[in-house]
């Protein structure tokens, strides 16, 4: 088992974690993306779950606004423990990657507990690596994973983003 962290400031934590993600579909492995803090259909990697199944899976905890990093809602909390739990059941299919988008972002704004993380973590069976993305990771975190990628914003240019169809 491996564990990918994607962390920074700049954009394309997800992007990386869904490139890996795209890899092991292409090799016909199986695939389970959960997401925490985000809840919009109109994305591309949930839209395109139908035509990657069976291989490939995502599902969403969070709401499609935004969760306020300084202050935020006790639905949020929710949220991200269901998707925690949700993980673990995740596990008991034994997939060869599982995504958790966003969740050191859930860690560092007190959505989930690190112990929590930490403790999913160690219930991984053989054979299947993780990937956690987010900007703030606890330190915890980072010495638990095999790679860290730091992603730095260099240029921001939000409209080219927009063009291929990431809208923020």
């Amino acid at each position: 088992m491996v564990v990918f962290l994607y962390i920074g400031r700049g954009a394309g934590k997800t992007t990386n974690a869904l490139g890996l993600a795209l890899r092991c579909v292409g090799h016909g492995l199986k695939v389970i993306v959960i997401q925490f803090m985000k809840g919009r259909k109109d994305i591309g990697e949930y839209k395109i779950r139908e035509r990657l199944a069976p291989e490939y899976e995502i599902y969403q905890f969070g709401r499609p606004e935004f969760v306020d990093l300084e202050n935020p809602s006790e639905e949020d909390r929710d949220l991200a423990r269901k998707g925690l739990l949700f993980a673990r059941e995740c596990l008991k299919r034994r997939p060869h990657l599982l995504v958790l988008d966003e969740l050191a972002l859930a860690c560092y704004v007190g959505l989930v507990s690190t112990e929590e993380v930490l403790k999913l973590l160690d219930e991984v069976p053989e054979g299947t690596d993780v990937v956690i993305t987010g900007r703030y990771a606890p330190p915890e975190l980072i010495d638990r994973a095999d790679v860290v990628n730091m992603i730095v914003e260099v240029k921001y240019p939000r409209e080219t983003y927009n063009r291929i169809g990431i809208n923020w």
